[in-house]
């Protein structure tokens, strides 16, 4: 830390480590506490821009991932399912709020008689087209405290770590 950068929240705890347990070296705490409480910043930040568009974040996910599929805007459950790494059951939770909606819709696969497909609607389209152009404006919003060199070796720390964690 210099002395131009401010103290936040985790160097106060790294300080209290630090003077009652002198022979600890709990410096990857600063790292990873930091990541913790930005996470949380994040979500709140994203469950707040999404939410203009009458959706959640999981949601916004699967409209999204269905978006950037390209057209039809169309996959499985299964891909989906993948894609988005969460259980079979909250998935099918999603999509039948999605389809109540009337944002995605399920279509007979025609490659595998006994599956279905999940294809954007329409009116899930224009939706997401929305969602996604205030999503990727906040995210610019939240990484203009950083140089563009700044942001350049974050995301590729980060990759790095992502990485390790998913081999």
């Amino acid at each position: 830390m210099t002395d131009k950068t401010p103290s936040d929240a985790v160097d106060r705890i790294l300080g209290q480590w630090q003077r009652e347990r002198p022979d600890l070296d709990a410096s990857p705490m600063g790292v990873i506490g930091r990541m913790a409480r930005l996470a949380k910043h994040l979500d709140r930040s994203i469950q707040a821009t999404v939410a203009e568009f009458g959706l959640n974040p999981g949601e916004f996910d699967v409209l999204a991932t269905l978006r950037r599929s390209g057209c039809p805007y169309q996959l499985s459950p299964t891909d989906l399912f993948n894609a988005l790494m969460v259980s079979s059951g909250t998935m099918t939770h999603r999509l039948d709020q999605l389809e109540r909606a009337e944002l995605v819709t399920r279509i007979p696969d025609l490659s595998d008689r006994r599956g279905t497909s999940i294809v954007l609607t329409d009116k899930g389209l224009t939706l997401i087209e929305q969602a996604v152009e205030a999503h990727v404006a906040n995210a610019h919003t939240i990484l203009s405290v950083l140089e563009a060199s700044e942001r350049e070796s974050l995301m590729l720390l980060l990759r790095k770590l992502v990485l390790a964690f998913e081999a």
